[in-house]
């Protein structure tokens, strides 16, 4: 009875790695261990910083949470943790169009928000700068509300100006089509292993279902929509007598993305122009069709957030409709996160592997860090705060924090199977590790690093030196002698003492690949044909 009373008191709160919490009404209260009786209802293993349940636990949390929904339904309530304070500590609010939102999102005599975020399909897979969306939608979903991905089918035919100096290139039919299918399994994804995992808590065997005729996909808490399904039964003449009268061009030409490229020399085509007042009517039949109160964005998207706030307050002579802009994803020193140099850092493992997802936030400097565990994971704030102190204190090791936000938001967007991969690949890759490399793990790395394919005869019983500058690995032999002299000249992540080593039957791992690496970052696998 005593957790039961507890939980009546808190919220069921479940993290991306599977870790069960239980908020507060107060969210800046500290993180709760409940008890029941003398028994702990789960144990955290420190190292590993892991929740592991016994099937009695599980039987004794599932009990207590559906007494706690009864008792809510009862009284008519939720109890929901304020998911704007909580944004707002971790600096992820920037802006907001009431402070209504504030009571609106916690208020258990409301009914759950629904949220949205729009991505256009402008590429086959979205990227970094597209993640802090999809985060701040999560923090609304695991806080009790109902998340929406719309893809825009339609807006991704404009294009929208927001932050460009040119007009975005015309994709035809089938590269949109092509885009919207990748990102809708992408947002699928990463949504909907938050449903699975809760639902596994609980006992559920719910899962997400995808729709393969409206782009539509669905999950307990959350659903991905195309806004591709509405425009295309629109007329021109009925949205312009509609809709078009209540927009003012003054308001519209006073928009900051309408301003600075009206600035330019480029200018800005009228198609362009009128993307905010698409956008803006988006929010109008989300708000009037499917009951979705918020619509989120980054801070470039205040002008067509309250576009479509202004249209639901003229037309639909309706309030509580919301908007909510978060900070972009930039470094200390004010530029762009989210680009390497081979590109931009993708959210799907078709375009980038897992292991270089995670090599990417494993390079983050020290003073971008903590800054980035605050708003890409969702680690408690004393966790966070505790990797902060252990930075500066005595016996840290370098990158501990790195590693741990890598790991994270590896785990956020790939799941354990995708932070697995990245991490055996990065053992495989780290010269002098005692991992036993077989050919299947290299060949999984072999996509992320230079590789090339020889004959049998062109490898076995050859010099080491001979054939590192064979495959480009060195440019001399003289550069490959002298890195044996210093130690930094590995064969299958084994250093090479000698400078006569030769390639032996056995050096071949699995009679089919080899792993050269010159130091910790050149490397390269050798196929034996």
């Amino acid at each position: 009875m005593a957790t039961i009373a507890a939980m009546a008191a808190m919220r069921t709160f479940l993290c991306s790695n599977n870790r069960l919490f239980f908020f507060p009404m107060n969210p800046k209260t500290p993180t709760f261990l409940l008890h029941c009786n003398s028994n702990p209802i789960f144990s955290r293993n420190n190292h590993k910083n892991h929740i592991f349940f016994s099937s009695s636990s599980t039987r004794r949390i599932q009990s207590a949470q559906e007494t706690l929904e009864t008792q809510n339904q009862e009284m008519g309530s939720v109890l929901r943790p304020n998911v704007v304070e909580i944004l707002e500590e971790r600096g992820l609010l920037e802006s907001i169009t009431s402070e209504n939102l504030r009571s609106a999102c916690s208020n258990p005599n409301l009914s759950p928000l629904k949220v949205y975020c729009g991505f256009d399909p402008t590429a086959e897979s979205l990227h970094l700068g597209n993640l802090l969306g999809i985060i701040v939608l999560s923090w609304f979903q695991r806080c009790g509300h109902k998340a929406v991905a719309l893809i825009g089918g339609a807006t991704g035919r404009i294009g929208d100006p927001s932050g460009k100096s040119l007009e975005r290139p015309e994709l035809d039919i089938q590269t949109l089509e092509r885009n919207t299918a990748g990102i809708v399994n992408t947002v699928n994804m990463i949504l909907g292993r938050w449903d699975r995992s809760r639902n596994l808590i609980m006992g559920s065997e719910k899962t997400s279902v995808l729709n393969p005729n409206l782009d539509v996909c669905s999950g307990d808490s959350f659903v991905i929509l195309n806004n591709f399904d509405w425009w295309k039964e629109i007329r021109l003449l009925d949205f312009l007598r509609n809709v078009g009268r209540f927009a003012r061009v003054g308001t519209m030409m006073g928009k900051e993305s309408v301003k600075n490229r009206l600035e330019s020399e480029q200018g800005m085509s009228y198609t362009e122009f009128t993307y905010q007042l698409l956008q803006g009517y988006d929010f109008l039949y989300l708000y009037e069709n499917e009951g979705v109160n918020v619509q989120i964005g980054g801070s470039d998207q205040w002008g067509n957030i309250t576009a479509g706030t202004e249209l639901i307050r003229k037309i639909l002579q309706a309030e509580g409709a919301y908007g909510l802009t978060f900070p972009l994803l930039l470094k200390s020193d004010g530029t762009k996160f989210g680009k390497s140099e081979e590109g931009a850092i993708w959210l799907s493992p078709s375009m980038l592997s897992p292991y270089k997802f995670y090599q990417y936030f494993f390079s983050v400097p020290d003073v971008d860090v903590v800054r980035f565990l605050k708003i890409l994971t969702f680690l408690n704030m004393d966790e966070i705060r505790q990797l902060e102190e252990g930075m500066t204190g005595p016996g840290y090791v370098p990158n501990s924090a790195q590693r741990r936000l890598a790991e994270e938001v590896t785990r956020f967007v790939h799941g354990e199977e995708g932070l697995l991969e990245a991490l055996k690949a990065t053992e495989a890759l780290s010269p002098g590790s005692e991992t036993r490399l077989d050919w299947k793990t290299i060949e999984g790395i072999a996509e992320d690093i230079p590789s090339c394919s020889l004959s049998y005869d062109q490898v076995f019983n050859i010099s080491l030196v001979d054939l590192s500058v064979s495959t480009g690995l060195l440019e001399s032999k003289s550069a490959a002698r002298r890195l044996v002299k210093q130690g930094g000249l590995y064969l299958n992540n084994s250093r090479v003492d000698s400078e006569g080593k030769t390639i032996e039957a056995g050096d071949i791992v699995d009679g089919k690949v080899l792993l050269l690496s010159a130091g910790k970052k050149n490397k390269m696998v050798v196929r034996i044909s």
